[in-house]
């Protein structure tokens, strides 16, 4: 019998834990190390407000250094192995960065040099996640139920960010290590659960297909292809400037005045949102109109992080990083499964690593320079020059790729 719902498949049950508890353990590690960071250099270091946003900035950086000169490599290496034990190793690496922050801050070896490298090597960890893990749903799930496989992916890595910022800002309060200390045997789970997924062999071709002619047909693949182009490339460009959580500390500490806790709070909201939005279209997924739709989620994103940039009051504040979450669920949906469904799957390790440096440049490069924006507007400044940012991005991505605008469904051949 044909099943009816993705979570009916055991590997997929298996591959739906192994994200949710990667995500839950990294969003809640995320959170520690930005507050940390900001709190040394403040602390420890003696630097002002915008000093030490300026290295929240940074921070961002140094973890979008390996995901660019990485991202190559990975999309190969997810097309060329088993994508299971690619995902496996990468979740072991960020375990073993986990150990060592548990050590270092239960020891008080913290130091900004230290924090800066263990960023790095969270980075260079999830840029072979990312692909490797990202093309496992489509090789476990039928067709017919990969808008909801991937809604349900989406979920998962939601329901990990909600629970991860509020768990990890619980125990920080109890003893800062003691988050990391947790986040080691989530990680160790999640390796095991991906493991335990049957394998998964790679095309015969890419087995025989020299690295770099793999490398440069995935470039090739994108770039010849302006719908694909400019899915990922909106993606790139809008979060990368209204990407408001690498301020998050500077409002906790410094604005709102509501501490690890309420950064925790605020770290979750998002996330709240996007978890309503994501049980919803696990449920009944988007059929029609959906170029129109992705388009207007990233304006909503953009407008709410505008509105959250000048709001002084926490509660509005939460509820618009919970409207921008759920407009930032929308449209990473429909962009995940047009892109999906775009792809062929011999080439689904490499397009979803060139998406992932999308993605990981918007955030990465997005913490960056709204640690630049906020040395010289402030953070308040940034965030909202960010916000409307995003709202002229779409409009001229909208202009820019008609072929998006016009997307009606998720198959190529159903664009009517």
């Amino acid at each position: 019998m044909e099943p009816t719902n993705p979570l009916q498949i055991a590997d997929y049950r298996r591959f739906w834990i192994a994200r949710f508890l990667s995500w839950l353990s990294g969003s809640g590690m995320v959170v520690i190390i930005g507050y940390q960071l900001y709190d040394l250099a403040r602390q420890s270091y003696g630097m002002t407000i915008a000093q030490a946003s300026f290295m929240l900035g940074v921070l961002g950086f140094v973890q979008f250094v390996p995901m660019f000169l990485l991202t190559p490599v990975s999309g190969v290496v997810s097309d060329r192995f088993d994508r299971r034990k690619v995902g496996a190793l990468s979740v072991s690496v960020d375990m073993a960065m986990a150990l060592t922050l548990a050590i270092t801050t239960w020891q008080g070896w913290l130091s900004l040099p230290l924090v800066l490298f263990l960023g790095m090597a969270h980075g260079t960890a999830r840029v072979f996640v990312g692909p490797s893990v990202g093309a496992i749903a489509p090789m476990i799930v039928p067709p017919a139920l990969l808008p909801r496989a991937i809604a349900m992916n989406s979920m998962a890595m939601q329901s990990g960010t909600i629970a991860g910022p509020a768990v990890a800002g619980l125990l920080f309060g109890w003893h800062p290590s003691l988050f990391y200390w947790m986040s080691c045997a989530l990680l160790c789970v999640s390796a095991l659960a991906l493991l335990t997924i049957r394998p998964l062999p790679a095309h015969a071709a890419n087995r025989e297909t020299h690295p770099m002619r793999m490398a440069w047909e995935g470039l090739t693949f994108v770039r010849g292809n302006p719908f694909l182009l400019g899915c990922i490339t909106l993606d790139l460009f809008a979060v990368m400037l209204a990407g408001a959580t690498a301020l998050l500390p500077v409002y906790a500490r410094d604005i709102l005045h509501v501490g690890p806790t309420g950064l925790g709070e605020m770290r979750a909201a998002p996330a709240v949102g996007a978890a309503v939005l994501g049980i919803l279209l696990s449920i009944k997924p988007l059929e029609r109109r959906v170029g129109i739709t992705m388009l207007g989620s990233v304006a909503l994103f953009g407008a709410a992080t505008a509105v959250f940039a000048v709001s002084t009051n926490y509660a509005l504040s939460l509820a618009m990083l919970a409207v921008l979450g759920a407009a930032d669920m929308i449209s990473m949906f429909v962009r995940s499964t047009l892109v999906q469904m775009h792809t062929p799957d011999e080439m689904r390790g490499r397009v979803s690593a060139i998406s992932g440096l999308a993605i990981g440049a918007s955030n990465e490069l997005g913490e960056m320079e709204s640690g630049i924006a906020a040395w010289l507007l402030g953070a308040q400044g940034a965030v909202l020059f960010g916000g409307l940012g995003a709202v002229a991005v779409t409009l001229i991505w909208a202009f820019l790729f008609p072929q998006i605008r016009k997307a009606n469904r998720f198959t190529p051949q159903e664009d009517d």
